[in-house]
C-alpha cells in the first residue's frame, strides 16, 4: 500500500520532539549563514549567488541523468540577473527552460503556486515536447493513456517497480489539495514544509516526466519563503546529487509506509545541513576569484584573456593549451599564442613542467 492509498492521506504527521534538536540546529545555521552573507560586498554576493544557482540547475538535471553545459547555464543565469561576467555564451532551449523554472521559483517565491505556473514550468523543461526520444504530454496533467505512471529500474522484462503514482483521474483533486496546503499556513515550520512539499509532490507525480526537478524547485521555493529572500547561497539539489542513492531509497521507503514521516524529515534536515557545509567551498572559490582580480586591478586585459582567466578561476577541466584557448575564445591559433605569451610575460600564466605533445599552461594566482 502506498501512502496516498491510506485513509488518512494526506495528513502527514511527525514526532516533533524527535526532530526538534535537528530543526533548531539547522535554523541556527541558516540564520548565521544569511547573516554572514549580508556582511559581504555586493560583487562577492552576486558571484556566490551565480555559482549557487548554476550548481542548482546543473545538479537537479544531473540527478535525472541529464547533463547540461555549465557555461550555457551560467551565462543564462547571469544575463537574467544582470550580473556582469564578461562574454556570455548562447544557451540552448533546454538550458533556458530549466533556468527559467529555477529563477521563477526562487526569485518569485512570494507569489502563489498555481497549476498554471506549474504547467509553465513543465513546458519550459520540455520545449520541444520530447523527453529524450519519447514524445510526452507537455504543460498538462498526465492521462495514463500508456498505462499507470510507474517509477521503475532494471532491464526490460526484469523491471522493478519502485513506485506507482495515483491514477490520472485523481490528479485534479490531489493537486488542489496540495496547492491549497502549499499556499496556506498550517502553522508548521517553513523548513519542514519544504521537506513535506517535496515528498507530497513527487508522490502525486502529476506529470508524465520532470516531476523530480519540479519537486526540487518547489522545495527551493519553500526554502526561499523560509528566508524571505530570493538570494540563494546553498544548493539543496547539489547535495541531493551527492546522496542520490540514499535520496531515492528514502523516497521509496517514505512512499510505502504510513503518513508518519519523521524519518523523511530527519533526512531532509540533515541533507540541508550538509548543503550549508558546501557554502564554505563556494565562498572559498568566490574569495579566490575576487582576490585574483583585485590583484590585477591596474593590468589591462583583452576580452579573450578575461574570458579564459575566468574559466580557469571557475575550475577549468583538463589542461589549458593554445588550441583550447583558440576554440574557447573563437580566435586563430596565432592570436591564442600571442594572448598566452602576453600573460606569461606578466607573470599570470606559466608553462606546465610536464611535457607532452601539446604545451599546456596554468594560472599563477600568487604573484609578487
Amino acid at each position: 500500500m502506498y501512502i496516498y492509498e491510506r485513509q488518512d492521506w494526506p495528513r502527514f504527521r511527525w514526532n516533533q520532539k524527535k526532530i526538534a534538536g535537528r530543526l533548531v540546529a539547522v535554523r541556527h545555521r541558516q540564520g548565521r549563514l544569511l547573516g554572514k552573507m549580508e556582511t559581504l560586498g555586493f560583487r562577492v554576493r552576486a558571484e556566490a549567488i551565480l555559482q549557487t544557482l548554476t550548481l542548482d540547475v546543473l545538479k537537479s538535471s544531473e540527478i535525472e541523468g541529464e547533463i547540461l553545459d555549465r557555461e550555457q547555464v551560467r551565462s543564462s543565469i547571469a544575463r537574467r540577473l544582470g550580473i556582469d561576467t564578461g562574454r556570455l555564451v548562447t544557451a540552448n532551449r533546454n538550458v533556458e527552460g530549466v533556468v527559467e523554472m529555477i529563477l521563477d521559483a526562487t526569485q518569485n517565491y512570494d507569489q502563489p503556486l498555481t497549476m498554471e505556473r506549474l504547467f509553465t514550468w513543465h513546458a519550459s523543461l520540455f520545449p520541444a515536447g520530447y523527453s529524450g526520444l519519447r514524445r510526452i504530454k507537455v504543460g498538462a496533467l498526465r492521462d495514463d493513456a500508456k498505462g499507470p505512471m510507474q517509477v521503475v529500474s532494471g532491464p526490460a522484462g526484469h523491471e522493478r517497480v519502485h513506485f506507482e503514482a495515483p491514477a490520472a483521474g485523481l490528479l485534479k483533486k490531489e493537486m488542489k489539495a496540495f496547492l491549497d496546503w502549499f499556499n496556506g499556513d498550517d502553522g508548521s515550520d517553513l523548513l519542514l514544509r519544504a521537506g513535506i512539499a517535496h515528498l507530497w509532490f513527487v508522490t502525486v507525480h502529476p506529470f508524465e516526466d520532470g516531476n523530480g526537478r519540479i519537486a526540487r524547485a518547489i522545495a527551493d521555493m519553500a526554502l526561499a519563503r523560509s528566508e524571505q529572500s530570493g538570494q540563494r547561497f546553498y544548493s539543496l539539489s547539489a547535495q541531493i546529487r551527492q546522496e542520490r542513492n540514499a535520496y531515492y531509497k528514502g523516497l521509496e521507503n517514505a512512499q510505502k509506509k504510513t503518513l508518519g514521516i519523521t524519518m523523511h524529515l530527519e533526512w531532509f534536515l540533515d541533507c540541508l545541513s550538509r548543503a550549508f557545509d558546501d557554502l564554505e567551498n563556494t565562498l572559498t572559490d568566490v574569495f579566490r576569484k575576487t582576490r585574483f582580480w583585485q590583484s590585477c586591478t591596474d593590468l589591462p586585459f583583452n576580452d579573450r584573456q578575461r574570458l579564459i582567466l575566468n574559466k580557469l578561476l571557475d575550475g577549468f577541466e583538463g589542461k589549458l593549451t593554445s588550441s583550447k584557448w583558440a576554440k574557447l575564445a573563437k580566435c586563430s591559433q596565432d592570436t591564442a599564442l600571442r594572448d598566452i605569451q602576453n600573460l606569461i610575460e606578466r607573470g599570470i600564466l606559466e608553462k606546465d613542467i610536464a611535457g607532452g605533445r601539446s604545451t599546456s599552461y596554468h594560472l599563477i594566482e600568487k604573484r609578487g
